[in-house]
């Protein structure tokens, strides 16, 4: 319960953050709660890019953090696309931020974007978002999908057109979003190589 105030009790997400602690101000009667300000990663890119998988291997190599897909509440809580899904994003910040408290920084994966999570309330107690799309060549995300069980429903048309043009989107904006996202093509990557090039991105941006 992060956002109550220990002090008056009263409850507030949007606090004016003061870095020299850093402190998160209460709107209400002016305390100052010190708080971890870390940096939060986000793995990012279309389904069938092998983001799960690297989410289930990351940990044995990337120990000073703690790695969570934001999958595991989907359909469990509410997402709509009319706000752009900021409510979700803006509920995994919050988890990120409280599990941060313990002194390891998050590494939250999910199929998602920048502009998504720069504007959610939430933002404002990390350091820093960093995001690293994973993009693959549109045959082999094709393939990918198709393989899947079909309780997944990944395998479809319309999933498949929507994942191969969010697959090229990221190609082709990566590098102009607000912040930038790092691109890695797993096209010719082992998963094995793709865990450890990740966790090598992540350490030299703590």
């Amino acid at each position: 319960m992060f956002n109550v105030c220990p002090q008056c009790g009263e409850y507030s997400v949007e606090k004016a953050i003061d870095a020299s602690g850093p402190f998160a101000i209460c709107p209400f009667c002016g305390y100052a709660h010190p708080f971890l300000q870390l940096p939060l990663f986000l793995l990012s890119g279309p389904s069938g890019v092998g983001k799960t998988t690297v989410c289930l291997e990351l940990p044995a190599l990337l120990h000073e953090c703690v790695v969570l897909d934001s999958d595991i509440l989907w359909g469990a809580v509410t997402a709509t696309p009319e706000n752009n899904y900021q409510d979700y994003r803006n509920l995994w910040l919050r988890i990120a931020k409280n599990v941060g408290q313990s002194g390891r920084p998050v590494v939250l994966c999910g199929t998602a974007i920048p502009e998504q999570f720069e504007a959610c309330p939430e933002r404002r107690y990390f350091s820093t978002l960093h995001y690293l799309a994973l993009v693959c060549n549109d045959q082999l995300l094709e393939a990918r999908l198709k393989q899947r069980p079909n309780w997944r429903h990944s395998g479809s048309a319309e999933n498949i057109r929507s994942m191969l043009q969010f697959n090229r989107w990221l190609k082709e904006h990566a590098a102009t979003t607000r912040p930038a996202m790092t691109l890695m093509d797993t096209s010719q990557r082992s998963i094995s190589e793709t865990v450890r090039e990740v966790a090598q991105w992540v350490r030299q941006r703590l």
